[in-house]
């Protein structure tokens, strides 16, 4: 975790060098005020006098920003720069004395939240946490999610989620393995296999709950989605295919097959297109990562596949897409589309909701 500290007084730097101590394992960078003086300041860069600009590039590059003084300070210095629940670091005031540790910022996504718990019992401190999920003991949906990898479709969704679970349960439906119980705060809706359609749950859902999965669906009137990326594309395509083609062709596989782009986490094909332009270029696109294997290594796929004695002339493997999509996961989901010389699959990695 990369940390930028800050503090203003000499009691503030004494109280900083403690938390550094006690977090040999994290990249902290510490600085004090300009007119500070003495060995108490040794170790620390100086706030520069330019501390506008300062302040906007250490809270752009940092995971969590702590401030030793006054909370007004860490307010006042961050403002101008706080701009999504999704993005801004976490942000955590400290007294001078070390007694109370408080997340001012990004409680729940950025951890502010268990990285103040966490300070507070290094330092023997109080954490002074104001959520209103966690001093209720109710579910926190955006923290969980968050650790456990999966993206928030929705901010307003999650939003929604904290404000009614302080009233009533919250319904959560999935399809996939839940583990462990149920978090105070959300029951569990609804029964089905992975790609069972949501009807199949229920003839009258909720209005407001979670759903959990990597295919687009919504079971409420308001659906709070959490998508775990667990997606495996499995590509192959004619020699020279363009780029254009290829996304237009796995846009197309994505929407009609029902799975949500945000699930995709990688791609993979056979090393005969390591060099294809179009490929790459998709790939460089669109943000998702492709690996590719040789022959050998998709023939050792194991599975029931469609295939092809034309792709097995070329290759070497009587089918590229399926077994491609198939490495590194655990399910087959979607066999081979072909449209356009571009041939698409998709697998999934087996993953369970955990609240253990």
């Amino acid at each position: 975790m990369k940390i930028s500290l800050f503090t203003y007084s000499l009691a503030g730097c004494l109280t900083a060098k403690k938390l550094i101590g006690l977090l040999p394992e994290e990249e902290i960078a510490p600085f004090c005020a300009r007119r500070l003086e003495g060995p108490e300041t040794e170790g620390f860069s100086r706030i520069p006098v330019d501390f506008r600009t300062f302040y906007g590039e250490r809270f752009g590059a940092s995971d969590a920003l702590i401030f030793v003084g006054a909370c007004g300070i860490a307010v006042r210095e961050i403002a101008p720069f706080v701009k999504s629940k999704k993005t801004d670091p976490a942000v955590i005031d400290i007294d001078d004395s070390g007694r109370f540790v408080i997340p001012v910022l990004s409680g729940h996504i950025g951890g502010a939240n268990a990285l103040a718990k966490h300070l507070a019992e290094l330092m023997d401190a109080i954490p002074v946490i104001t959520t209103a999920t966690d001093i209720n003991g109710r579910f926190s949906v955006d923290t969980w999610a968050t650790q456990q990898g999966f993206v928030i479709g929705s901010m307003k969704a999650a939003k929604l989620i904290s404000a009614v679970i302080l009233e009533r349960d919250i319904p959560l439906a999935t399809g996939l393995p839940v583990k462990g119980d149920m978090p105070p705060g959300v029951y569990r809706f609804g029964t089905g296999s992975l790609c069972e359609k949501t009807e199949k749950m229920t003839e009258d859902p909720p209005h407001v709950g979670i759903y959990i999965g990597w295919d687009n669906q919504k079971p409420f009137r308001d659906t709070l989605v959490l998508i775990p990326k667990t997606v495996h594309l499995g590509i192959g395509c004619r020699r020279g295919t363009s780029c254009e083609k290829i996304k237009k062709a796995v846009n197309a596989f994505i929407f009609n097959n029902g799975i949500d782009r945000r699930a995709v986490k990688c791609a993979a094909s056979i090393d005969l297109k390591k060099d294809e332009e179009g490929l790459l270029a998709w790939s460089e696109q669109e943000g998702i990562p492709i690996a590719f294997y040789s022959a050998e290594e998709l023939s050792e796929v194991q599975g029931e596949f469609t295939p092809s004695e034309f792709v097995a002339s070329v290759t070497g493997v009587d089918n590229v897409c399926e077994r491609a999509a198939l490495i590194g996961a655990g399910e087959l989901v979607v066999r081979k589309n072909a449209a356009d010389g571009v041939t698409v699959a998709a697998a999934v990695e087996y993953t369970e909701v955990c609240f253990e």
